[in-house]
This record gives structure tokens, C-alpha cells and sequence, in this order.
């Protein structure tokens, strides 16, 4: 006897999705605080319950309840903030280095006698 084969169709998901909003956040974690678990309200909501878990995860790491290594979003934002930094150094450098190069190549001698 032949089972039925079901249609399924492709999506296709997005590659970059809008993160939710901070206050949204805040709420699902303070639902979790409350008793709530993350299961359920990953069926209540659109968030996965790894994505709550993971906020919840967060927060006590910035109110400093938790220390397993993980950085909190102070840390993050000054971390990011420091790579752009480096990053914009980094090409200012490489400008200067080219720069430096060009202008001793324009005052090198061509050889020719200063008479």
C-alpha cells in the first residue's frame, strides 16, 4: 500500500532578519523570571526557545549573576566599538603607507646632474 506523499513547498528564509526590539526582549525574560519557560513562550510568540533562552542567559550575565565567561553587552559594545576603531586605524595606516611611499618616489633622483 502507497503512502501518501506530502506536497511541500520551498521557503526560502530570509538572510538577515530585524532583531526584536530591546523592550521585547526584557519582556521575554522577565516572563521567564515569572515562571514561564522558554518552550512555551517560543509557542506563544515568534521567538525560538533557544532565542529566549539565550536572552535570559544575558541579562543575568549583565546584572552579574552568572559568570561562565561569556562577555556582557557593555563588554560586547565596547568590544565592537574597539574593532571598528582598529578597523578605521588600520585603513588610515594603509593610506599613510601609501601616501609615504608615493612621495618618496617623486623626490628619489632620476639621475640627471644638478649643473
Amino acid at each position: 500500500m502507497d503512502t501518501p506523499r506530502l506536497e511541500t513547498e520551498v521557503f526560502e528564509m530570509p538572510r538577515f532578519r530585524v532583531p526584536y526590539p530591546p523592550e521585547f526582549r526584557r519582556q521575554m525574560v522577565e516572563l521567564v523570571r515569572s515562571g514561564r519557560t522558554p518552550e512555551d513562550l517560543a509557542r506563544e510568540f515568534e521567538p525560538t526557545a533557544q532565542s529566549i533562552a539565550h536572552w535570559v542567559r544575558q541579562a543575568e550575565r549583565d546584572a552579574g549573576q552568572r559568570r561562565d565567561g561569556g562577555t556582557t553587552s557593555a563588554e560586547r559594545e565596547e568590544l565592537s566599538k574597539l574593532r571598528r576603531e582598529n578597523h578605521r586605524l588600520r585603513q588610515e595606516r594603509d593610506i599613510l603607507a601609501k601616501a609615504a611611499a608615493w612621495f618618496a618616489k617623486d623626490k628619489t633622483p632620476s639621475g640627471s646632474s644638478n649643473s
